[in-house]
């Protein structure tokens, strides 16, 4: 299994789309973290990205996020990567607890995303 997590230094970005990266976990058969890799992030906001196919491309099944948009969320969930939203702190600490079955997803997107036929904004 393999976990993503938007990163800005060793904390998860309280947004995807504006993240500096992704940190990459992957999972072994003992629910153990093998192996920790950095994806940087395109730019642009992660909806209008090409991240989750990307991310889907390498294997990730789970996000463990800060906050995103629907249309982010939605991408997100057809290539097949489930999300929990609502994420904070240190990246390594959320896998650890992720893995010890101890992250629900908060149900909350962000409200302040909103999308122009002209142009696309991510206001934070």
């Amino acid at each position: 299994m393999k976990i993503a997590v938007p990163t800005r230094g060793n904390e998860v970005d309280g947004h995807f789309g504006h993240c500096e990266a992704y940190t990459i976990f992957t999972i072994d058969s003992q629910r153990k973290i093998e192996k920790t890799e950095l994806l940087p992030s395109p730019q642009g906001c992660g909806c209008k990205s090409n991240i989750a196919s990307v991310l889907n491309e390498i294997g990730v099944s789970v996000m463990l996020a800060g906050n995103m948009g629907g249309g982010a969320l939605n991408v997100l969930n057809s290539h097949g990567i489930e999300v929990y939203r609502g994420c904070s702190g240190n990246v390594r600490q959320l896998v650890e607890t992720f893995l010890n079955g101890n992250i629900e997803d908060s149900g909350e997107g962000c409200h302040q995303h909103e999308h122009h036929e002209e142009e696309h904004q991510c206001n934070h």
